[in-house]
């Protein structure tokens, strides 16, 4: 019973970790780019949720908050494309990662001047109730984390593969050049992406604050959900959830069985092991390409 719990745990920090390198990943695609700010993306959808729902903040019934908390991270996100990114065009993908890195420090600044640097736990119809499985007790939210992200998965499976907005945006990752002659609209195509990966953020960040309280340094978990996109494969969805749900099962087990003090570092030892013997992750997707 004490592993399955573990399990149970660890899957679902591992869904969390999983959505955040998911953001990662669909802007990578897209762009060649990578956003160190996704993790303060998926503290500020937790806020903006929980500034909506708790009683001494707005008080909105939490079950309209999360719509508005989603769609407000992904207009920030296009925003953030069009107004902001679209500047940089042109410049090295250091300049970009640079600004992303600035970004995060932004946003955990503004998180907390309006909200607080104490913890706070957000209000939801989940907190405290369990589901019994023989003599297993399970978290409702741990539950509720799998089950959407599960969901989540799927449907951003069939977005890509069976949508036209989908595949445009596949087609947009793979070679920008074509993609525009063929008609496709590059640019908004890559705002829609940023809206995206904000959403698929926002999620992330209000199924963590479902479990626990939060404080603007939790969007420090980005450079752990970037270690598990490395881990699953750093171009592949499937790749990023697989290495989410790695790094969040290690955790448990490593806490429980190894003193505390290396337990911290497995995910990142797992992270150098990786790194020499599969330089690309676990699903990789290498194409070579003709010059």
């Amino acid at each position: 019973m004490d592993v399955l719990q573990l399990i149970v745990s660890g899957l679902a920090n591992g869904c969390v970790y999983g959505l955040v390198a998911m953001g990662f990943v669909l802007i990578y695609k897209a762009t060649e780019a990578v956003n160190f700010a996704q993790g303060d993306f998926m503290m500020l959808g937790a806020f903006i949720c929980l500034g909506l729902t708790n009683p001494q903040f707005m008080g909105l019934p939490f079950w309209i908050s999360v719509p508005i908390a989603i769609a407000a991270m992904g207009a920030f996100g296009y925003a953030l494309d069009l107004v902001v990114l679209r500047r940089m065009f042109g410049q090295s993908q250091v300049a970009v990662i640079i600004l992303t890195i600035a970004l995060g420090f932004v946003l955990r600044f503004a998180a907390g001047l309006i909200w607080g640097h104490e913890p706070i736990s957000l209000q939801t119809p989940m907190a405290g109730q369990y589901v019994r499985f023989g003599g297993l007790v399970l978290g409702l939210n741990e539950l509720i984390i799998i089950l959407v992200t599960v969901a989540l998965t799927v449907i951003l499976y069939f977005y890509f593969n069976r949508t036209k907005l989908g595949v445009a945006m596949q087609a947009s990752s793979q070679n920008q050049l074509a993609a525009y002659y063929m008609g496709i609209p590059v640019k908004r195509i890559h705002s829609l992406i940023w809206a995206l990966a904000g959403m698929v953020a926002a999620v992330a960040g209000i199924l963590f604050a479902s479990k626990g309280s939060i404080d603007p340094s939790i969007g420090l978990l980005g450079i752990k959900a970037f270690a598990a996109a490395v881990i699953g494969g750093f171009g592949s969805l499937p790749g990023a959830l697989l290495g989410g749900l790695i790094v969040g099962l290690l955790e448990p087990f490593a806490s429980r069985y190894i003193a505390a003090g290396y337990s911290q570092i497995m995910p990142y030892l797992l992270l150098f092991v990786i790194l020499v013997f599969r330089p690309h992750g676990i699903l990789a997707q290498v194409h070579q390409k003709k010059v």
